[in-house]
């Protein structure tokens, strides 16, 4: 069967649709017009039906990490009945002193999924902030177990004082959130996995019964100023344990620590799910199949253009099964892009085009898609667009905080539009988040560049060296290699990095004035900056004029 749209989700009850794809709320009539609270008040109430739900939660999931008195969520309510005609609380019931109730019928319309034995499954495209609920399901379910499907189970507390177990409470329920931000994965709400807790985890049943395809489970233990965090990933299908990590921190501000830790499970958690769902044999691929070949190589240890080719080529073929799929344009076009920045074919200029293309068609259908505000963004910096290319870096990492790329997208503008001292710490928390990311090397690279551009080439040199272990195949890390040994006087060492520049991309690294032509160098002060040491230094390396 043809993977369909993850843009086709929608929910409808009492005569209203929630449709999550164009973000509005339809009525008879047509569109009814609500605040975004609102919205994102009705969305969370509906992945919650049937639930009470406590104050304190909503305004948790509605306004995180931002302080609003009880008018704030009073008024949200309000907005919303009187939105649905809700004179008599009938949908939206309040319970006093506890919270509230959506209590009518939902109805869902959901991507890739037919009706089970005993209902629907609901998932939470990576496009949406909070986790939809799952109900449990047969074991005969033809469902199971679903790709980039996961229960995030309450993480134990294994500290000797019990009162901490809110602590242990807040890693699971930052981790559900985290995770459902991320593209195309369902995560069950954190009210079911609540269910399991002191209960013994037999990780195939909870599969079975959730219709998952992983679990995630770890523990907390706090003593004295310290926390260790122990977190493991689970195929529910064959009991392996795929991946684990353990972090041992020092706690100064409590919640900065569970913030970190929740941000960095997230990330590699993603990376892991890629790679294990790309190892899945497959008798007769669909187009799911060959996305996630396509990110596993797009996410390959050390970025190439050989391995950016064979993802466009994955990418092109789920194209062919499924002309439709967002997923599929979004990391094509991404691909594209990268591929452009990093190795500049000759096809650039095609590419760049086709690229824009492609995520135009996408936001058409699926304008919340976190990568696909990142891939737009790269495209504006391309095109020397600097503040649009910001505000769909900053959209990005709204629906995704812990989307690295967009760190690094966000820091390359500052560092082209001359704000150099926000650069680095852009870069840095994108290495603090994802120390195995593949593309750490880039986030190495433009630290270095900060130091290049400042006239210090010692330091300059120590980034573009630790940048070497992942993106050696770059062509322009070599150039800033060259011209970096340099200016600090080691001719020899300029001279050969300067040939790997060249063996790389002979035509780029052809002149100084073919170089400048091919890419933009920022705003006059900054491509000042540039002429007085990059460019500079590779004069001094034996790089032609023309």
């Amino acid at each position: 069967m043809p993977m369909r749209s993850a843009g086709e989700e929608h929910f409808s009850f009492e005569g209203y649709t929630l449709d999550l794809n164009r973000g509005c709320l339809l009525g008879k009539a047509g569109e009814i017009e609500i605040r975004p609270k609102a919205f994102e008040l009705l969305r969370y109430l509906i992945g919650n039906s049937g639930s009470l739900i406590s104050k304190n939660e909503l305004v948790g999931a509605i306004w995180p990490n931002v302080i609003v008195s009880d008018d704030s969520l009073a008024q949200c309510v309000s907005d919303l009945r009187n939105a649905l005609d809700d004179v008599n609380r009938r949908i939206i019931k309040t319970v006093p002193r506890r919270g509230y109730i959506f209590t009518a019928p939902v109805v869902s319309k959901i991507p890739e999924i037919q009706k089970a034995a005993d209902g629907y499954v609901k998932p939470l495209d990576g496009n949406h902030d909070r986790p939809i609920a799952v109900p449990i399901m047969s074991q005969s379910d033809d469902l199971w177990p679903r790709r980039r499907s996961i229960v995030v189970l309450p993480f134990t507390n294994l500290s000797d004082d019990q009162e901490q177990q809110y602590f242990a409470d807040g890693i699971t329920q930052d981790l559900t959130t985290d995770l459902s931000r991320l593209h195309s994965m369902l995560v069950i709400s954190h009210n079911t996995a609540l269910t399991y807790r002191n209960r013994p985890a037999d990780t195939k049943q909870i599969g079975r019964q959730l219709g998952v395809r992983y679990v995630l489970e770890g523990s907390v233990r706090r003593s004295g100023s310290w926390v260790r965090i122990n977190a493991q990933l689970i195929d529910a299908e064959t009991d392996a344990h795929l991946w684990a990590e353990r972090f041992d921190r020092e706690i100064g501000d409590l919640f900065a620590v569970q913030d970190e830790i929740t941000g960095r499970i997230a990330f590699t958690l993603n990376l892991e799910l890629i790679s294990a769902e790309a190892r899945r044999p497959a008798e007769h691929p669909d187009a799911l199949d060959y996305i996630y070949r396509g990110r596993a190589m797009f996410h390959a240890r050390s970025p190439s253009h050989e391995n950016y080719r064979v993802a466009i080529a994955l990418f092109e073929q789920a194209l062919v099964l499924d002309p439709q799929s967002a997923a599929a344009k979004t990391f094509l076009a991404g691909t594209l892009m990268n591929d452009v920045i990093s190795f500049h074919p000759k096809s650039s200029a095609a590419d760049l085009a086709r690229g824009g293309k492609l995520i135009d068609e996408t936001f058409e259908t699926s304008p919340r898609i976190p990568f696909a505000h990142y891939v737009k963004g790269t495209i504006l910096r391309v095109k020397e667009q600097w503040q649009d290319a910001i505000n769909e870096f900053d959209a990005a990492l709204t629906l995704n905080r812990n989307m690295t790329g967009a760190l690094q997208g966000l820091g390359r503008c500052k560092l082209f539009t001359g704000s150099l001292d926000e650069v680095a710490p852009l870069a840095e928390k994108a290495i603090h988040i994802g120390p195995r990311d593949p593309y750490i090397g880039s986030r190495y690279l433009i630290v270095g560049e900060v130091h290049e551009l400042r006239a210090r080439p010692n330091e300059a040199i120590i980034w573009f060296e630790k940048a070497r272990a992942t993106i050696s195949a770059m062509p322009s890390l070599h150039g800033h290699l060259a011209a970096a040994y340099a200016l600090a006087g080691d001719t020899k060492r300029a001279a050969a990095e300067l040939a790997e520049a060249h063996r790389l991309n002979a035509e780029l690294f052809s002149s100084i004035a073919h170089l400048k032509a091919s890419q933009t160098w920022g705003v006059p002060k900054v491509h000042a900056l540039f002429e007085a040491t990059y460019f500079a230094g590779l004069r001094k390396a034996g790089m032609p004029e023309k």
